[in-house]
């Protein structure tokens, strides 16, 4: 269905509404078969998708979108294996759907716990990254849910490609095309309808910058997941391995700078900045990192040191790069570091490399954030890498789920009490 008004937005909502109430009570074995299907077609369908992107991508360069939104936009062939990979290990999950929890034989006899079911039908607003597309699908699907899917009018051609393949896939494996809904209006005033659509959308997700994110939160009618942003610290402890650091601490900066999972400020003890800086800083600044150092880190790298060394702003601090620059600042305590952290982080990602393991302990029972390394690159704060398959988004709140949101946290319980004949007093 193309969503040209917004009498077609609720016509979709209605149908997703529809879809989910079979979904609740789809087999595993269809789901599986729909996922396992989509992973061939990604593969088999390769050239297609391709040509979409390509068209996306040219597009997008000619706007002068930035350099971190056109990663994002990016398909590859390997980008495409690794989705098509994602959704045979969500295939390969348990099905959370009906799981029962803390079942429990009461006095009277009653047994009561809970027993998981779908949220019902999500919805997900995102920019760029068409593999977004496939991530939410599969896990709303296998969580059965149905899914309302808006993405950016950068990526319009990949996604309408992929919500193509989606739907083979669905309808291949005996499963209602309906439980994928696709948005294809950039319209904003769609996104408005949306976020009032309440008695169709049971849960809905932002993936985002900081703006996409904070106008769903305070606009949307129903529960959202307002979290994702990412400002990233690795704090180098006085016991840490130096060694270590350089390599973490480039892993965590350069292997991909444009996701939230990057690192955006490097915290170093005082008591080995002199040896340790000059170190990490040689492999960031080859790569070409730009560091935005306090005077502390400025003193020790100096003016003749390789790449592209400045003084920090004001705003560095706290400032989700999302590029080749990181923020640096030497410390004289873990105390001092901390208090870094609890001031200028997003509750994402943040990392300690330590020998020390009071201090590894104390870093991670005291940092409040969804994701808490040590001596750990930040760059494996993804729901695949932990295990999930894929995931829906990176919550950084604390309210229904924390971090990579995968398929138990796409479902939610209902108390079920088993009797034989009891009768409250």
């Amino acid at each position: 269905m193309t969503t040209r008004t917004v009498d077609d937005l609720i016509s979709q909502g209605q149908a997703a509404r529809r879809a989910a109430r079979l979904l609740a009570r789809l087999s595993t074995e269809v789901k599986n078969r729909t996922l396992l299907n989509l992973a061939e077609y990604l593969e088999t369908d390769i050239e297609e998708l391709l040509q979409a992107n390509e068209a996306d991508c040219s597009e997008a360069r000619e706007s002068s979108l930035s350099e971190a939104m056109i990663d994002r936009l990016l398909l590859t062939p390997d980008r495409l294996r690794g989705t098509a990979s994602e959704q045979r290990k969500i295939a390969a999950l348990p099905d959370p759907v009906g799981e029962s929890i803390e079942m429990t034989t009461l006095p009277n006899g009653l047994v009561a716990g809970r027993r998981r079911v779908p949220l019902g039908v999500i919805a997900s607003i995102y920019e760029s990254r068409p593999n977004v597309t496939v991530d939410i699908f599969g896990l709303c699907f296998k969580s059965g849910n149905a899914c309302i899917l808006r993405g950016g009018k950068e990526a319009l051609r990949s996604n309408s490609a992929l919500i193509r393949l989606i739907r083979r896939a669905l309808v291949d494996a005996g499963a209602p095309a309906e439980a994928v809904q696709f948005v294809d209006n950039p319209d904003r005033e769609l996104v408005d309808a949306m976020l009032k659509m309440h008695q169709y959308i049971d849960l809905i997700v932002p993936r985002g910058g900081d703006g996409l994110v904070r106008f769903v939160g305070e606009n949307a009618t129903m529960p959202a997941v307002t979290g994702g942003v990412g400002v990233c610290h690795t704090y180098i402890d006085r016991a840490a391995d130096l060694d270590m650091a350089a390599n973490v601490t480039f892993n965590a900066k350069v292997r991909r700078p444009y996701i939230c999972n990057a690192l955006d400020t490097l915290l170093v003890h005082s008591s080995v900045a002199v040896e340790g800086l000059p170190r990490i800083a040689a492999g960031l600044a080859a790569s070409g990192v730009e560091l935005r150092c306090d005077n502390r880190a400025l003193s020790i790298l100096g003016p003749g040191a390789a790449g592209s060394i400045q003084p920090a702003a004001e705003d560095d601090w706290g400032r989700e790069f999302l590029a080749m620059a990181a923020a640096v600042r030497v410390v004289d305590s873990m105390d001092e570091a901390l208090e870094h952290i609890e001031t200028y982080g997003s509750g994402h990602s943040e990392a300690i490399i330590t020998e020390d393991y009071s201090a590894a302990m104390r870093f991670l029972d005291e940092v409040d954030a969804a994701a808490v390394y040590v001596n750990a690159s930040t760059q494996f704060t993804d729901g695949g890498q932990f295990g999930l398959g894929a995931e829906v988004g990176i919550s950084t709140q604390k309210m229904h789920a924390r971090g990579p949101m995968g398929l138990k946290e796409l479902t939610s319980y209902k108390w079920v009490i088993m009797g034989n004949g009891q009768v409250r007093p």
